[in-house]
């Protein structure tokens, strides 16, 4: 009896262990992996948008800062040549966009795709390319960023992962991320969960949520 006991305790002892190490390992129980880690992590600090050099699909260019009057930046990272996530992303990002009141649309929040492929994804390739999905150029706008510095340093403060390998190809995460009215990071968003994505945009735009 005593020694069933002792056993007891102990594995009641290994478990709220493991239960300890594994909240903090966690942050508290909000960030299961690797990935949840890292956007929880990147929230708590609300990084600013580096005033990074974009060139869009009409060939115009200037910097992040174009958006810095007070308007939300919806923006996605990807690449013209991806077969795989790319295009689900951005015909999400369509679909999101259709459902934003038009009245918000480009006077308080614009849609940024960023290329993280600059050396293939010219001003021609990203025309042809949001011409697939209904982009219009202005309120939605195709860009990528042609210095490797700037692009890297955005990359990291956002916490996208972008690993190039042997064939050309990009293995990365997707998600959409909210930059606030001041230029800092507000929120980032499953990119798969559309209408929640919708709820929590129109929520933001109509004074609902608080603003950043």
């Amino acid at each position: 009896m005593i020694k069933n006991r002792h056993n007891t305790i102990a594995v009641v002892v290994v478990i709220v262990f493991g239960f300890v190490l594994f909240y903090f390992g966690t942050d508290g129980f909000r960030a299961f992996t690797a990935e949840s880690a890292r956007t929880y992590d990147i929230l708590q600090n609300k990084p600013k948008f580096p005033s990074v050099t974009l060139e869009d699909s009409k060939s115009r260019t200037y910097t992040f800062d174009e958006f810095a009057d007070g308007r939300y930046v919806f923006v996605t990272f990807m690449y013209t040549s991806c077969t795989s996530v790319c295009p689900e992303l951005e015909m999400n990002m369509l679909q999101v966009y259709e459902q934003i009141p038009e009245k918000y649309i480009g006077e308080d929040i614009v849609f940024l795709s960023i290329s993280f492929d600059p050396e293939r994804d010219d001003p021609k390739t990203l025309t042809k390319y949001r011409g697939y999905f209904n982009s219009d150029g202005e309120t939605w706008r195709m860009a990528r960023i042609n210095d490797r510095e700037e692009l890297d340093s955005l990359l990291d403060e956002l916490g996208v992962v972008v690993i190039p390998n042997d064939s050309g190809d990009f293995t990365h995460n997707s998600a959409f991320y909210l930059i606030g009215r001041s230029g800092h990071l507000q929120e980032v968003m499953d990119y798969t969960l559309i209408d929640e994505a919708v709820t929590k945009v129109n929520s933001i735009l109509s004074g609902q949520e608080g603003v950043e």
